[in-house]
């Protein structure tokens, strides 16, 4: 049984990454941790383990590491788009996966790094990818109307729907029915996937950003 410790600044990632590796039975989710300091504190408790870890927290590599050496653990690396491989290699991180990786090629990568393996995602320029990833978004940005647009920044920061229908004055019952139609709009069942679903595509995640930022001025 793999121990997997999740570390993320971002509930919704975590979400989704705990959802994709609990449906495989040689995984085990034993701690979550939204900031540096209780990840270091998952390190010390949960000895050989498989740290899952976003950049975005931005820990101290070296010391990370030496903590998990002698925990004898190891790490994989959730890296924003456009960062480097180096400066995690060259720090000992054993794996280093993209925010939009699928959830098979984590699977995959999360046991190669149990089993030993240094692994790194090739870069995302390869031609056509990532064009073909903001096509997608924006024909999605496109289909949704502006009321949606907002519904799904909420979604991506976590909002409940009774969170959401007070924020734009309405029900719950409305919110559920506009739910309706962007999950047919962007082709998944709920709102984890509709939030993986936006912050994966780059366009429709920048369309969100730019509504959520809307919502705060006004």
């Amino acid at each position: 049984m793999n121990k997997i410790i999740l570390a993320d600044n971002q509930a919704i990632f975590r979400a989704g990454t705990a959802k994709v590796l609990a449906m495989e039975d040689d995984f085990r989710i034993i701690a979550q941790c939204p900031d540096v300091e209780r990840l270091y504190q998952a390190i010390e408790t949960f000895r050989g383990s498989i740290l899952i870890f976003a950049s975005a927290l931005k820990p101290d590599l070296s010391f990370m590491m030496e903590r998990l050496r002698l925990a004898q653990s190891r790490a994989l690396a959730v890296a924003e788009h456009g960062e480097s491989a180096q400066p995690f290699i060259s720090a000992g991180v054993q794996g280093m996966l993209y925010r939009s990786v699928s959830g098979p090629t984590l699977i995959d990568v999360t046991r190669r790094v149990a089993e030993g393996e240094t692994w790194v995602q090739p870069s995302l320029g390869v031609p056509g990818t990532q064009e073909d990833e903001d096509m997608v978004g924006a024909r999605v940005r496109d289909r949704l109307t502006p009321k949606e647009m907002k519904i799904v920044a909420l979604i991506v920061q976590g909002c409940k729907n009774k969170e959401i229908a007070m924020r734009l004055g309405t029900t719950e019952q409305v919110i559920k029915n506009y739910l309706r139609s962007v999950y047919d709009k962007t082709g998944v069942s709920d709102r984890l996937e509709l939030a993986l679903f936006t912050i994966h595509h780059r366009i429709l995640a920048e369309a969100a950003a730019a509504a959520g930022n809307l919502m705060m001025q006004s």
